[in-house]
């Protein structure tokens, strides 16, 4: 118990410095919500902080924010508006070809190029759009919140 404390205490301050500049989420509710997931661990078909999988961990995360999702990365990606890789905003959903078989898993992007996701061996963790296992499997984002509830997850007011 005291490791996984210390992992996720590590894992959160590392997100603090993530996010915490040039993200329009820092200190935000979604943010909060994501640091405080950090580190859980991986489990198939889990969508509590008990463990999660990748769409379990975007349902549940969307669901905080009062945001309903499917639990099926394949169906999340049927949701929302499609968004170019230039234009993502924080919150925005990524989706992974990593089976082989067409979209496999999602993720959060968080800004600066980082993305939120529920890896199988590492469980809730942060990456970089960039790196090359997922540069190379990105198959495309969707924005699923609209302008009214991203000002809300982003800490926003109008």
């Amino acid at each position: 118990m005291l490791k996984k404390k210390l992992t996720v205490a590590i894992l959160s301050t590392a997100l603090l410095f993530t996010m915490g500049t040039g993200s329009a989420l820092a200190h935000s509710p979604m943010e909060q919500e994501i640091d405080q997931l950090l580190g859980t661990r991986y489990s198939y078909g889990g969508n509590t902080p008990s463990g999660f999988d990748c769409s379990g961990f975007t349902m549940y995360v969307f669901a905080q924010l009062g945001l309903k999702l499917p639990h099926q990365s394949g169906s999340q990606f049927q949701m929302g508006s499609s968004v170019t890789r230039k234009d993502l905003r924080p919150g925005d959903l990524v989706f992974f070809n990593t089976s082989g078989r067409g979209i496999s898993h999602v993720g959060i992007y968080i800004g600066d190029d980082k993305f939120a996701h529920s890896s199988s061996s590492r469980g809730v963790v942060i990456n970089r759009l960039t790196e090359d296992y997922y540069a190379q499997r990105y198959v495309g984002s969707k924005r699923i919140m609209n302008d009214a509830k991203y000002e809300e997850a982003a800490g926003e007011t109008s």
